[in-house]
């Protein structure tokens, strides 16, 4: 077998691209979308503020740990061209296929679909293109 994918981890890689997703996040369902999401989703500003903030940003720093740990693995000694192809794969195949699968249960807008595929496809291509270039 090769080499343990553990032992060459970039663990700094795998801490910067989950917290991409914030910057990311910060701007998409902000000035871009976040008037759509919001009528979309259903979600008021009085809504948005009730919610526990710690929990509800802990929670997804934890889960983008999880999803960055989980492309690096994928990714290995991948260079910025494959992390890139990679993340792009995983964020618009698995992920916002998946998200489309339980949107149509849900009878959810294609709007909301949208927006949050978009989101997700460009969150993982941004983290495999960091997790790939950075070795």
């Amino acid at each position: 077998m090769g080499d343990d994918p553990m032992a060459t981890l970039n663990w700094l890689a795998v801490i910067v691209a989950a917290l991409a997703g914030f910057a990311i996040g910060s701007v998409w369902y902000g000035p871009l979308f976040g008037k759509v999401w919001m009528r979309e989703s259903g979600m008021t500003e009085e809504k948005v503020k009730s919610g526990n903030l710690a929990k509800t940003y802990g929670t997804t720093l934890l889960l983008n740990l999880v999803a960055s740990f989980s492309l690096a693995m994928f990714i290995g000694k991948g260079d910025l061209n494959f992390g890139l192809f990679a993340g792009f794969m995983s964020g618009f195949t698995f992920v916002s296929m998946a998200l489309g699968v339980t949107y149509l249960f849900e009878h959810r807008s294609l709007k909301l679909w949208l927006v949050n595929a978009g989101y997700q496809t460009l969150n993982f291509t941004v983290m495999g293109a960091i997790l790939g270039a950075w070795h």
